[in-house]
């Protein structure tokens, strides 16, 4: 929402710049999609890393006393 109000102010100020950029945007967006997903993955790498390190200290502490 905040990105739209902030295209129609830059609509009201300089209408070519905003119409270049709604015409850009879904280049932008493809061109930023790699990387998007490079970090998606490098995410869950380091969430699988985490998750093997801790592994141990899981194992030792035992079963969860938690009952629903």
């Amino acid at each position: 929402m905040f990105t739209f109000l902030l295209w129609c102010l830059l609509f009201v100020i300089a209408w070519p710049v905003a119409l270049l950029a709604l015409v850009l945007y879904p280049f932008v967006w493809l061109l930023l999609l790699p990387f998007r997903i490079v970090g998606i993955a490098v995410g869950g790498v380091l969430e699988l890393l985490r998750a093997i390190l801790f592994l141990p200290a899981r194992l030792l502490r035992g079963p969860s006393r938690r009952h629903a």
